[in-house]
């Protein structure tokens, strides 16, 4: 090797290696720190990239989920405005059947039908039901999607509950009560078939935003305990490096020796 002041090759390289070295320490520090394996599109330009869609698609699955349970929470109120309306379809047909009672007075019967009235109107008052100022009854619903693309819907039945337009117990028939019940039974049967399916997607977008962020983070995560072991031999290389370089740049005085 060539003894001379002007160039030191052993220095310029010692210090290209120092620098590469730092480089990839402040990398493991910054992973280190943050948690996450790509911190920057230099790091991985293509995991970032997936990352970026997969955690567009995490979060339109949460907020599909937030839609569904929202459906779900509908139909249960629908149901429990259902289940009511049945009560007093069942109650009008007692009623109707005590009306008939030979023994009754025709005070006794009176007082029947005013009850009947009053449930007749509470009927009228049910069917206009809200859910967030959403009509409950006889209004067409949008589909609600149960992907996180859209691509799955579930279209929900508009149900329009039966109406009792007797105005007296008198004139009501056992036809018209047993009819509105049945009605109401297979409407019922509807929400429930619907809700049970929105449960189930629900459960199947649970799995799958699971199973997203699993693999987001499989790409986008750091190993911490390689991430460790990466640090301590960066860190024990740039040292290393700092003491040649040291070293390094002592050898132009042997040069200086030579000629004093």
């Amino acid at each position: 090797m060539t003894l001379s002041v002007n160039t030191n090759t052993t220095a310029a390289s010692s210090a290209r290696m120092l620098n590469i070295n730092h480089a990839q320490l402040q990398r493991s520090l910054t992973r280190l720190s943050t948690g996450r394996r790509i911190n920057s599109p230099s790091d991985d330009a293509g995991g970032l990239a997936v990352s970026m869609k997969m955690s567009a698609a995490i979060r339109r699955n949460s907020a599909v989920q937030n839609n569904v349970s929202n459906a779900i929470s509908f139909l249960q109120t629908q149901d429990g405005a259902m289940e009511t309306y049945g009560a007093i379809l069942d109650r009008m047909s007692e009623l109707k059947m005590l009306h008939q009672d030979i023994t009754k007075s025709s005070s006794d019967k009176s007082n029947y039908n005013t009850e009947f009235l009053q449930l007749k109107a509470q009927l009228t008052n049910l069917a206009s039901e809200k859910f967030n100022n959403v009509n409950l009854f006889g209004t067409a619903l949008s589909a609600v999607a149960i992907t996180e693309d859209g691509g799955q819907t579930v279209a929900l039945t508009t149900i329009t509950l039966p109406t009792v337009a007797a105005a007296s117990l008198g004139v009501l028939t056992v036809s018209d009560i047993t009819t509105a019940i049945s009605t109401v039974a297979t409407d019922r049967a509807i929400n429930g078939a619907s809700s049970n399916r929105l449960q189930y997607a629900l459960d199947m977008l649970s799995i799958n935003k699971v199973n997203l962020e699993a693999a987001n983070g499989r790409i986008l995560d750091a190993d911490i305990a390689s991430e460790s072991t990466e640090f301590a031999k960066l860190q024990i290389l740039s040292q290393a490096n700092s003491a040649m370089l040291s070293q390094a740049n002592t050898l132009p005085q042997a040069a200086l020796r030579l000629i004093s």
